[in-house]
């Protein structure tokens, strides 16, 4: 946004976060979204005219464990801001949303907006929830809103931005590889061409070009609401990215195919239509960039990697 010409401050808590991959002429404010008091007084003071809310707990296993705590800060804690929201008469709100509101998908092709919301853990929950409050606060108080369901991110938009965490397919086979231990697949008997689970991939630079989209869409369209698909609407199968994965980091062994885990959706690939009809916006990278920008990246926090 910032190389858009936006004028930008960032509110963080930085549990997760990491202060030094800001611009250093991006103000940084370390604070929760459960503090409105600490909202009403940044809006304030930066003249804040919109917000694109990302701050949440994303980890399924983790919210099924600790759902209570999933509920205070990802729902609880955007009460909070939307309230701070409608009370400094803030007009333009975009919530990241997640493809995870869809729970396991029916038997389609192509999973469009409109496909029934049935998430299956705590984490799909909240994010639901979320876009039902963020909807019903823009009628009320004239926000206009954009909800963005995230499918499958992944890539880095260079290696010092990589992610660092190991809760996703790439960087779990990555880690694996950088062990000396083959890649994991679990379940091939799925109903898809080679039995292993069909996801569709976005890169996490085409994601940030969607957020700017939709801070665009929100400016130039006072009220009203838009929930769109991000993603690339073309599927890869987890055994052609363990392959393509061999590829670029030069270990191609065998994967391991271990059960299939509970909740797996054979196929989950979304239906990006609506995202280019009303943001004018589409992915422009694939999964070979994702997967070769995710390994520089996981290369220069774990140098090791190199002679894996």
């Amino acid at each position: 946004m910032a190389g858009a010409g936006e004028r930008v401050v960032v509110l963080d808590d930085v549990s997760a976060g990491v202060p030094e991959r800001l611009p250093a002429d991006i103000p940084l404010i370390r604070g929760s979204s459960l503090d409105g008091e600490l909202l009403r007084r940044v809006f304030a003071e930066h003249e804040v005219t919109g917000v694109v809310h990302l701050a949440a707990r994303k980890q399924v296993g983790e919210s099924v464990e600790q759902p209570l705590r999933y509920y205070r800060e990802n729902v609880g804690g955007l009460v909070t801001l939307l309230e701070a929201v409608a009370d400094a008469g803030i007009k333009r709100f975009v919530f990241s949303s997640s493809a995870a509101v869809y729970g396991n998908p029916p038997d389609v092709d192509l999973v469009a907006e409109n496909t029934p919301c049935v998430p299956i853990n705590p984490y799909g929950e909240t994010k639901l929830a979320g876009e039902w409050l963020v909807r019903a606060a823009g009628r009320a108080h004239g926000i206009a809103t954009v909800c963005l369901r995230y499918f499958n991110v992944a890539g880095a938009a260079a290696p010092e931005l990589a992610d660092t965490g190991v809760y996703n397919v790439i960087p779990m086979v990555f880690d694996r590889l950088t062990r000396d231990e083959a890649p994991r697949i679990f379940g091939d008997d799925h109903p898809t061409p080679d039995g292993t689970c069909v996801r569709d991939y976005i890169h996490v630079a085409d994601l940030a070009d969607a957020h700017l989209a939709a801070a665009r869409r929100v400016e130039a369209h006072p009220g009203g609401d838009l929930t769109v698909n991000i993603g690339r609407g073309e599927g890869v199968s987890v055994r052609e990215l363990v392959t393509l994965i061999g590829e670029i980091s030069g270990d191609s062994r065998p994967a391991l195919v271990e059960p299939r885990r509970e909740g797996d959706a054979p196929r989950a690939v979304a239906d990006a239509r609506l995202a280019a009809d009303e943001l004018g916006w589409k992915a422009r990278r694939g999964v070979r960039e994702m997967v070769e920008s995710a390994w520089d990246g996981w290369c220069l926090h774990h140098p090791e990697a190199r002679g894996a």
